[in-house]
């Protein structure tokens, strides 16, 4: 038995055609789609809180819930729409349904009994989570010299 190695001169032709050879996913529902509804959300450290930020456009506040259970922050949204025009001769119905859901582990430091803030103003939505008193010191940082 011999030992052949795959040397992979075209990588980009894999990331091309990828759906076409892993499974047959070429005629998959979401082809083309897939997290094209899921929002960025950066995480910031504070001294006392957590602040996350959700970049989700074109929604409303009603729109979003927002779920802290144990230590799983859970965002979600759902939107529907529908859109009927009648006209001589003709009638035109389009509905449209988007929905994410992302969960995001928190650290053992969040305080469960204080109040959770949240705000959804120019397509983003703002969520601070606020620390226990313990934990409400950030690291000291030091920088090191590399010699």
């Amino acid at each position: 038995m011999s030992l052949v190695k795959f040397n992979n001169r075209f990588p980009w032709i894999d990331s091309m055609f990828g759906d076409v050879w892993d499974g047959g996913k070429l005629f998959h529902d979401d082809f083309g789609l897939r997290n094209q509804m899921m929002p960025a959300i950066n995480i910031k450290e504070k001294k006392d809180s957590f602040e996350i930020e959700v970049a989700a456009p074109g929604l409303t506040k009603k729109d979003f819930k927002v779920k802290l259970e144990n230590d799983l922050l859970t965002i979600s949204a759902e939107k529907v729409s529908k859109k009927e025009e009648k006209d001589e001769g003709f009638s035109r119905k389009e509905f449209n349904y988007s929905s994410f859901s992302r969960s995001i582990t928190l650290p053992e430091s969040i305080d469960m009994d204080k109040k959770v803030e949240a705000h959804y103003e120019n397509g983003v939505l703002n969520i601070v989570i606020f620390k226990k008193e313990e934990y409400r010191v950030m690291p000291k940082t030091k920088v090191i010299e590399i010699t």
